[in-house]
Parts: structure tokens; sequence; C-alpha cells
């Protein structure tokens, strides 16, 4: 299970909310090309959501604010649940994606631009991780935080670009 970023233009995040299929090709193709227009956190996005939450960071980054889809009512792991994301237009990995406008970009870009990796892991307890089942669970290791910690860079400068040009941001785990 991957974490990815996407950005896009209000006008193409207006064109992916009545064409999911249509942003998923483009997804892929910003994604195959290697386009700076696309970012991975790779197995670290529920270690990096957990720690920015932690910090009381106030945009989910890696899991998005808004919905392309609106789920329905039911238990999350029921049959109904997954009937629904079976029928989503195109293969997204785990569930629909979900989005940050321009506006929360802007937010967490300046958020971040002061956040250090000391800030983020500096006095965390491996435990505390393994204690909330954060993914990928391998907290017992050495490294395991500084090897979080070394996406903060890239995640950094992509909310920057991304800030800069005024662009929204797909959010989505494969």
């Amino acid at each position: 299970m991957n974490g990815n970023w996407l950005r896009v233009s209000p006008d193409e995040l207006e064109r992916a909310r009545t064409d999911l299929g249509w942003a998923y090709e483009l997804a892929m193709t910003e994604r195959d090309g290697n386009s700076e227009r696309w970012t991975a956190t790779g197995k670290a996005w529920n270690s990096l959501d957990f720690l920015l939450d932690r910090l009381d960071f106030e945009i989910p980054l890696v899991l998005g604010a808004n919905g392309f889809v609106e789920l329905p009512d039911v238990e999350p792991d029921s049959d109904e649940m997954l009937d629904f994301l079976e029928d989503l237009e195109d293969d997204w990995g785990y569930g629909p994606p979900s989005y940050l406008t321009p506006v929360q970009v802007a937010s967490a870009a300046s958020r971040l631009a002061s956040l250090t990796e000391d800030d983020l892991i500096g006095d965390v307890d491996p435990q505390e991780l393994s204690r909330a089942e954060v993914y990928p669970g391998t907290w017992e290791r050495p490294g395991e935080l500084a090897w979080v910690a070394h996406y903060l860079p890239d995640v950094r400068s992509f909310f920057a670009a991304a800030a800069k040009n005024g662009d929204a941001v797909i959010c989505w785990l494969d």
C-alpha cells in the first residue's frame, strides 16, 4: 500500500470531479512519466499521516480532505462497501481518491515550510506507532522513524511547487 499525490490545476480538478476515468489516466501518465506533478510516500503514508496528526497538522495531507465520491453510509469493511468500491470507474487502489483544494495546498505548504525532520520524529517513541498499529508496522527495527523523515524534504518541495502554481492535489492509496 503506497501513498500518492498528483498536482492538478483548478480546471483539471473540476474535470476530475466529473470524470474520474480521465483523472486516473492523467495520474497514471504522470506517474509512469516520473513527472514532477506526481510524487509518492511509498509505504510511509500512514506513519507520515500519524506523525503530522500528532503535531496538530490541520490539513490531512496524506488522505486528502475532500472526496470525489460520496461514500455510502455503511460499515467500512462491509460487503456493501466492498461492492461500492469495486464499482468505481477505475481502480484507484484502496478506495476512491480524495483531494486538497488550492487553498488547502497553500496552507499545507506554508506549515510544511518550517517543519523539520526533527520536528516530525524528534520526540517520538517507535512503540507509540506500534501501539497505534501504524502501517507498515515495523517500528521495532532501528532507523524506521528516520526512514519516514527522509520523505519530508520531497513533501515540502512538492507542496511548495503546488502552492506556487495554485494547484490542487489529488491523493490516493494504491
